[in-house]
């Protein structure tokens, strides 16, 4: 089962290379950091910030080659959690088809924030979160 998330937090350290988002059940109180690079954590806070860069950056590219295509994202999964590392699936609808995209979980934020579009963690992945 998977179980609807929000973006709680951004954590910015320009000394590091290593930034933290910070997800929150929708419904209820578990959360998680997950660990992302200066360049995606730059990406989301720019997004939410509705800050356009004066040509696209890559996560831009990537939604005017989905939206060219005539699909849209239908919602953000992060499915599973091995080895410290986050794994993430985007659902794109094209016609009423679904595809799925495997993404790295700061890649599939970057790109479903600008949308609004949903974002899920697996059950099993919030157990393992909390070990």
């Amino acid at each position: 089962m998977d179980v609807e998330v929000e973006l709680s937090r951004i954590v910015i350290n320009e000394t590091s290379d290593q930034q933290i988002i910070v997800l929150k059940e929708r419904y209820g109180l578990r959360s998680f950091p997950i660990v992302i690079g200066i360049y995606e954590v730059f990406a989301i806070d720019r997004r939410l910030k509705g800050l356009k860069p004066p040509r696209p950056m890559t996560h831009d590219l990537l939604d005017n080659v989905i939206k060219g295509l005539s699909a849209n994202i239908e919602k953000i999964v992060i499915n599973d959690l091995r080895n410290h590392t986050f794994y993430a699936t985007i659902y794109l609808n094209t016609n009423g088809k679904i595809i799925e995209i495997d993404s790295r979980p700061s890649d599939a934020i970057a790109m479903g924030v600008v949308s609004n579009t949903p974002i899920f963690v697996a059950e099993h992945v919030f157990e393992k979160t909390s070990q």
